[in-house]
């Protein structure tokens, strides 16, 4: 009756909450699948246009592995580096530097106090230890450190000073040898071979600027150039390795070293003037061999003699070529006799004053350094060598036979 009524009204409203909520869910879920559907075939076009803000192009292998080469790279930078103190430079600085000493020159001073004459240093400088014959070791210098020496001594490596013996010295080359007791040396410097080295290689120099105090200092460089000539004392030319390594006052007789330790040079000159920076020095080792040889074995180098004194034509006076001389106009350059040695090679062979020699053995020689250095580095003790000089205005073939003398 009235409850059928109610009943069914009742059950028709509770039939239509009950279905309105899986209506809503299936809209939903066909609504979601549609927009996927979309999205999924709008984004290759999209992507093609460069219009999405990621990349979802397929990687190829190249690309896959940069990616991975990338990702390695950078988890590699947050690891721990090992780095090894020891290197080339620092070996061979070990290898040779209880070879290096300090040179003392001392010489004598009058003392106002006492009226009497003291020895006092001079002088410092450097030197390497490069050879042990019998009790003795050897030591090579420059000439300058030890010139005009009383005494000189020798620093070594851990203090110690010990007296040497000046064994020879040549100003030319600007070496020197000394000696002291072989059982103060516990290390000798290894020759290198100073004609195979090239512009650009390193360099490091070894010595004691500024005084004992800075002993054994280490500079590095490069070889700057392997051949250089420079004047030094008397109008001599001497062929010297350019470098960059500081060497400064009191490296003078250390060593300049290859990357083997092995020496190549024996520091000698420094260009040290105002502005000018980077310019050292170093006698050649493959010229230091020869004359310290001969300093050990005669006191003295070895060199030919000509037996004459000379002065260059460019020296005198231009009014003095055509008159006194009786020269050609054309000739400008050469060396006047001044002298001849009595019974000396030139003398013997007829050479007179005032001939003015323009070549050897057919080169030409323009003044008395070309001489000295044709001479002493083509000629040897006994050699015949053929003068050419003009003498009354004519020139005229000499032949001369060197002789033995330590200077010309």
């Amino acid at each position: 009756m009235g409850y059928y009524d109610d009943n069914e009204y009742v059950s028709q409203e509770s039939r239509s909450k009950k279905e309105r909520p899986r209506r809503t869910w299936i809209t939903a879920l066909a609504s979601a699948m549609v927009g996927g559907l979309i999205v999924a075939l709008l984004i290759p076009g999209l992507a093609s246009l460069n219009l999405l803000p990621y990349d979802v192009a397929p990687k190829n292998a190249q690309q896959q592995q940069e990616a991975t080469e990338t990702s390695a790279s950078q988890s590699s930078v947050n690891q721990p580096v090992q780095l090894s103190v020891s290197s080339g430079i620092i070996d061979a600085v070990e290898k040779v530097s209880d070879a290096i000493v300090g040179v003392v020159r001392f010489q004598e001073q009058a003392d106002f106090f006492s009226r009497g004459v003291e020895e006092v240093e001079s002088g410092t400088g450097s030197g390497v230890v490069y050879e042990i014959v019998g009790d003795k070791a050897h030591i090579v210098t420059n000439y300058h450190v030890i010139e005009g020496a009383q005494k000189v001594e020798i620093s070594l490596p851990n203090g110690e000073r010990v007296e040497a013996t000046l064994i020879g010295a040549d100003q030319l080359t600007d070496l020197a040898v000394l000696e002291i007791d072989a059982e103060h040396v516990d290390i000798v410097a290894e020759f290198g071979d100073s004609d195979t080295i090239r512009a650009g290689e390193p360099a490091i120099a070894i010595g004691n600027p500024l005084g004992l105090e800075f002993s054994r200092t280490v500079t590095q460089g490069i070889i700057s150039a392997k051949e250089r000539s420079v004047t030094v004392s008397n109008n001599w030319e001497l062929n010297v390795i350019q470098t960059d390594a500081a060497i400064n006052p009191g490296n003078s007789g250390g060593a300049l070293l290859n990357i083997e330790g092995q020496v190549i040079g024996i520091n000698s000159l420094k260009i040290a003037t105002q502005g000018v920076e980077g310019l050292g020095f170093a006698i050649p080792i493959n010229d230091v061999v020869p004359i310290i040889n001969d300093l050990v074995e005669h006191g003295e180098v070895q060199r030919p003699f000509l037996g004459v004194g000379i002065i260059d034509l460019a020296s005198i006076d231009s009014s003095h070529w055509t008159t006194t001389l009786n020269l050609p106009e054309e000739v400008n350059q050469g060396i006047v006799v001044r002298s001849t040695e009595t019974l000396g090679p030139a003398e013997q062979a007829g050479i007179e004053e005032l001939d003015v020699i323009v070549a050897l053995d057919g080169d030409p020689v323009n003044n008395s350094m070309e001489l000295r250095k044709y001479l002493f580095a083509q000629k040897s003790i006994g050699d015949t060598v053929t003068v050419t000089v003009y003498r009354g205005g004519l020139t005229q073939d000499i032949d001369v036979v060197l002789s033995k003398s330590s200077s010309n």
